[in-house]
C-alpha cells in the first residue's frame, strides 16, 4: 500500500490518502464475488423427439367458418343456422378428438348486438381454437365494404 508523508514544511496534510480505502474495497469486492453461489438452476423442457420417417399423408386441419351477414343471418360454413343450431354445432366440434379451428368473420355492416350474442355463445361453448379472419380488408381507414 502506498503511504504519503506530506510536505516537509511542517504544515498538516490537507488531503486524505484514499489508497488504503480502495485496497480494502477491492478485497471486499473479491470476497463477495467468491462467496456468490454458482448459478446451477436448470429449466427442464420436454422437447419433441424427431420422428424417423416423415408422415406420408399430410392431413389438413378442419376449419369451420362462421359468418355474420348484414341482414342478421348466421352462416356456418356457408349454410344458414340459428343460435340454437350454432350451440349444437359448437358442442359437436368441441367434442371431436382434434378440435377444429373456428374462424369468425362478421361483415362490416353486421349487427353489433348479433355479433355480441354470437361471441357469448362461442365463449360459453368452450371453444379453444378461435380466430378472427377477414380483418385485413379494413387495414386502411374507409376501405370496408
Amino acid at each position: 500500500m502506498a503511504m504519503s508523508g506530506g510536505k516537509d514544511d511542517g504544515s498538516p496534510m490537507m488531503e486524505m490518502n484514499t489508497t488504503p480505502l480502495i485496497d480494502v474495497l477491492l478485497v471486499l469486492l473479491i470476497m463477495f464475488i467468491i462467496t456468490i453461489p454458482v448459478a446451477t438452476h436448470s429449466v427442464d423442457i420436454d422437447l419433441p423427439s424427431p420422428s424417423p420417417t416423415p408422415p406420408d399423408v399430410i392431413v389438413e386441419p378442419i376449419k369451420n367458418k362462421l359468418l355474420l351477414t348484414p341482414n342478421g343471418e348466421i352462416l356456418w360454413n356457408g349454410g344458414a343456422v340459428d343460435q340454437g343450431q350454432l350451440v349444437t354445432l359448437l358442442q359437436q366440434s368441441v367434442a371431436m378428438p382434434v378440435e377444429p379451428e373456428l374462424q369468425f368473420e362478421p361483415d362490416a355492416n353486421a349487427s353489433y348486438d348479433l355479433t355480441a350474442k354470437v361471441l357469448n355463445i362461442i365463449k360459453g361453448s368452450g371453444v379453444t381454437k378461435f380466430g378472427f379472419v377477414g380483418n385485413e380488408r379494413y387495414r386502411e381507414f374507409g376501405s370496408g365494404s
